[in-house]
């Protein structure tokens, strides 16, 4: 006992020291608690394997739903999975998790997913499928309130984590289209084309017919415009779905006449559509886009040299270069192409504007010693530009000779020349004209019997006045206000009140608000007739109606007023003073 005695000792007074030193250097530590934690949630690479290698692996979906079922779903996660099965062996893999996440857990896919998998199926041929989810996800994009051009953005963004091919770019604008979103379809090709992809000659062609077919055809021709900047050139289909949006807006049968009188004979549909397309441009203004693709056209023989060059000049004068405009003429038959009588017609119609008829009238006698003979507008021209300057006989010469012709007049020169006649004074002879032109099948507007009312007015020929109102009815043409007004004014001239009063009824059967100057011309027509109080049931009526008086109308109605010898009318006068 002893022995065990001196052990212990001798081992305490060895551990003694130790364990000073251990507790120098080492502070006590407390005893760590046990906390139960929960296992974290494993990230999207953690469960996407397992999903991937079960599809992989010949998995259904009901392998997925007891595998998977609980598993929680999130964007990244789905997202993972289609890219793990985007080789076109597993690509219906693929499409059976997309439509799995959807109908059986619920989940609702983000426009990224769809992106994803359209790209998936695309690469893998399957055509119908891909189609069918790119029209979910264009909905789904339209019915969110997104921009447009999500979709296409995303569909450029997942195109590289998936290498499709530009496949899915044409199935897009295809898709647009028949779904009739074609402002959308060209969006589209834009902004494909922005981003280096040009959609194929099939999605134009299928984004043209749709666009002609739901009478669109402003955008078809931006479409056809695009295309030819683009450098892809139209075939076949693309002509004949252009012709037929030619012929509805009725363009056909006037840039057949225009490339006759041009080229001398038929040309072919294809150079008629591509004519008509800079045509349109330089009608629009739009000068120096027009020539920077016609110039596109002709080198690659999309046109002809003659047509290429008329239309040219045609754009030069109606900006008015003639410097240019005869640069191109020289140039022209320079390369061995024959001036024709739309080239002249270019030229008179320039110099006619400018006011210099001398030399629009030598034109015309040039052209015509060629053997090349005016039309319509040729002779439209020289009789607007004859009348403009005051030379009204030329202008009536001009007149005869076109009828003679076999031609009518367009209506903004027979208006011209009907209002210089009465301008005049010799409305007779206007009139005259017109009986002729109108028993020839020529069709007025407004503005022609807008002339003659105005000459009859300066004549005080009520009763013709009256005449022309009934024939415009007979017509069929309805008087706006512009009529009304003169109709008004020049009764009131001739002292038919009580007719200008029953135009004023008429036009509030149209539900047409006179203008001031009806009123005026009223107010001053009584007045005149020294009917003062008529003249101020229409000064009350017109401020009823929030109009005010001109100055002589209202100085006539006050001066008439206080020349009258009853005391309320001279009363009245003092308050529509003080007013």
């Amino acid at each position: 006992m002893n022995a065990a005695i001196i052990r212990s000792r001798s081992i305490g007074h060895f551990m003694e020291p130790l364990a000073k030193a251990l507790r120098f250097h080492c502070p006590l530590l407390p005893y760590p608690k046990l906390i139960r934690t929960q296992p974290e949630e494993p990230v999207a690479s953690d469960w996407s394997s397992p999903i991937s290698n079960l599809l992989s692996r010949g998995g259904s979906w009901d392998s997925l739903s007891s595998s998977f079922g609980s598993t929680e779903l999130t964007q990244s996660l789905v997202e993972k999975v289609l890219l793990d099965l985007k080789e076109p062996m597993d690509a219906k893999k693929a499409l059976t998790f997309f439509h799995w996440a959807c109908q059986f857990r619920k989940f609702q896919h983000g426009l990224k997913s769809y992106c994803l998998i359209v790209h998936i199926l695309v690469r893998a041929g399957l055509l119908i499928h891909a189609r069918a989810l790119l029209e979910s996800a264009i909905r789904k994009n339209s019915e969110a309130g997104n921009p447009n051009s999500l979709v296409v953005e995303l569909l450029l963004i997942t195109q590289e984590a998936v290498l499709p091919g530009p496949r899915v770019f044409d199935l897009l604008v295809q898709t647009y289209s028949k779904m009739r979103m074609v402002e959308l379809a060209f969006d589209a090709c834009r902004c494909l084309g922005d981003h280096g992809f040009n959609p194929s000659i099939i999605s134009f062609n299928t984004l043209l017919h749709v666009a002609q077919k739901s009478d669109q055809n402003a955008l078809a021709w931006m479409v056809f415009e695009y295309m030819i900047e683009r450098r892809l050139y139209p075939n076949q289909t693309t002509v004949e779905t252009m012709i037929n949006a030619m012929c509805k807006e009725g363009a056909l049968r006037k840039m057949m006449t225009v490339l006759d009188r041009i080229h001398g004979k038929r040309c072919a549909p294809g150079v008629i559509v591509n004519a008509t397309l800079v045509f349109r441009m330089f009608e629009e203004g739009r000068a120096e886009e027009g020539m920077l693709l016609l110039k596109r056209m002709l080198q690659n023989n999309m046109v002809f040299d003659d047509v290429a060059y008329s239309l040219i000049i045609f754009s030069y004068c109606q900006m008015g270069k003639l410097d240019s405009a005869y640069e191109s003429r020289n140039e022209m038959v320079g390369r061995g192409c024959n001036l024709n009588a739309f080239v002249y017609t270019s030229f008179i119609s320039a110099h006619c504007k400018e006011g210099c008829i001398e030399e629009a009238a030598r034109l015309m006698q040039e052209m015509q010693s060629m053997g090349l003979k005016p039309y319509e507008e040729t002779y439209s021209y020289l009789i607007v530009g004859c009348t403009r300057i005051g030379r009204l006989e030329e202008s009536l010469n001009y007149y005869e000779r076109m009828l003679k012709d076999g031609f009518l007049p367009a209506c903004d020169a027979c208006n011209e020349m009907l209002g210089k006649l009465c301008e005049a004074g010799n409305v007779e002879k206007a009139n005259e004209i017109l009986t002729v032109l109108l028993d020839k099948g020529f069709i007025p507007n407004e503005e022609t019997y807008l002339k003659l009312i105005d000459g009859y007015g300066e004549n005080r020929n009520a009763q013709d006045i009256l005449k022309i109102y009934y024939e415009m009815g007979h017509r069929g043409i309805n008087p706006g206000l512009v009529v009304y007004a003169s109709l008004v004014r020049n009764l009131c001239r001739c002292g038919m009140l009580k007719e200008a009063e029953k135009l004023l009824v008429a036009m509030g059967t149209k539900s047409l608000d006179p203008a001031s100057c009806i009123y005026d011309a009223l107010i001053t027509g009584y007045c005149e007739k020294s009917n003062t109080k008529r003249g101020l049931y229409f000064y009350d009526e017109m401020i009823g109606k929030k109009l005010q008086p001109c100055p002589s109308s209202f100085i006539l109605l006050v001066k008439r007023m206080l020349e009258d010898r009853s005391v309320r009318c001279k009363i009245e006068a003092s308050e529509i003073l003080k007013s």
